[in-house]
């Protein structure tokens, strides 16, 4: 009993430690955008602001790894997975998108973020 506590906490330590070395890696400004977009990534999420070209409406995708909620509470699940910020949003209007809005006690970090431009 005693050598599975002191394995499962060395798993723990090993998950932590690469949470940290992700979140120390990922931060910086994400370089995949539309020309007239900009998106700025921080350690948990991201936010993405479009200028004006006539019409067009736009999601913030962000790539998130950590614990997130995989199912109705209390079901958590590790690993990525990805935030979106739907509804559309209208260009020119800053929006932000984060990991730790997943359902209580997530904890992630983001790993890449990119603007989905849709014409209409």
């Amino acid at each position: 009993m005693k050598q599975k506590i002191f394995a499962a906490a060395r798993v723990a330590a090993a998950g932590i430690s690469g949470l940290a070395f992700v979140a120390v890696v990922g931060s910086g400004t994400a370089t995949a955008a539309p020309q007239d977009c900009v998106v700025e990534r921080d350690l948990f999420g991201a936010s993405a602001t479009c200028g004006p070209d006539g019409g067009s409406n736009y999601v913030l995708h962000v790539d998130c790894v950590g614990l997130y909620a995989s199912g109705p509470f209390p079901l958590y699940a590790v690993g990525p997975y990805a935030a979106l910020s739907y509804p559309f949003t209208p260009t020119g209007q800053r929006i932000t998108t984060g990991c730790t809005g997943m359902g209580p006690g997530v904890v992630a970090v983001a790993t890449n973020a990119y603007v989905e431009v849709y014409r209409g």
